[in-house]
């Protein structure tokens, strides 16, 4: 198949800048595995007095403005959607969960089944929630009809990272995206893409 012969939408809420560096650097390696990417940030609900008295908070608004919001028609756009969000008590954040629950049109359409889904998240410490995090993410996935392609323990380098349900970071703004999650990005992002080019394939044959 052609390059760029699938789209892929890489979807995320971050308050302080940690799962924003992780959805561009999934971002990018999908886009080199031979897709074509959007990448879009939920909107905000947090009030705006709440941002400006977090320094890191407000920095990383400021520096992702330019990236558009995500709309529903970036699903419908989509062949595989990659989602990332911080843990919030072990769960998906609101803002995440927002733009999810206005989707309800489309699942009940059947328009949101039988794309690739797949999440990411990062929490501010270890054994912190990551993977109910991502497992609470993944109910919706079931829901829609999806097809859920996590990483698994495919890779040599998921034997370090260790989440097999996704990548993963341990950390706020003064810890800097590390090797370890850098690396479980790219093999998650470059899985994502190759098993979405087979299921399109497949389906196309299939028709």
């Amino acid at each position: 198949m052609p390059v760029h012969d699938v789209n892929v939408a890489v979807i995320y809420y971050s308050s302080t800048g940690t799962v924003a560096e992780l959805a561009r650097l999934i971002a990018d390696t999908a886009e080199h595995a031979g897709a074509d990417v959007r990448l879009r940030r939920v909107a905000e609900l947090a009030p705006q007095a709440a941002i400006d008295a977090n320094p890191a908070w407000a920095a990383n608004a400021a520096a992702t403005a330019d990236i558009l919001e995500a709309a529903p028609e970036d699903m419908l756009w989509a062949d595989a959607v990659l989602l990332g969000t911080p843990t919030r008590f072990g769960n998906v954040t609101s803002q995440l969960k927002q733009f999810l629950d206005t989707l309800g049109g489309l699942w009940q359409q059947g328009r949101l089944a039988d794309k690739v889904y797949s999440g990411f998240t990062a929490s501010g410490t270890r054994h912190g929630g990551q993977e109910s995090t991502l497992l609470a993410l993944y109910h919706t996935v079931h829901h829609f009809g999806g097809i859920l392609i996590a990483p698994g323990y495919t890779d040599p380098a998921k034997f370090t990272d260790g989440n097999p349900y996704g990548t993963s970071h341990v950390g706020g703004p003064e810890t800097p995206v590390d090797a370890d999650a850098r690396t479980a990005a790219r093999v998650q992002a470059e899985r994502v893409v190759k098993f979405t080019k087979a299921i399109k394939a497949g389906l196309a044959a299939a028709s």
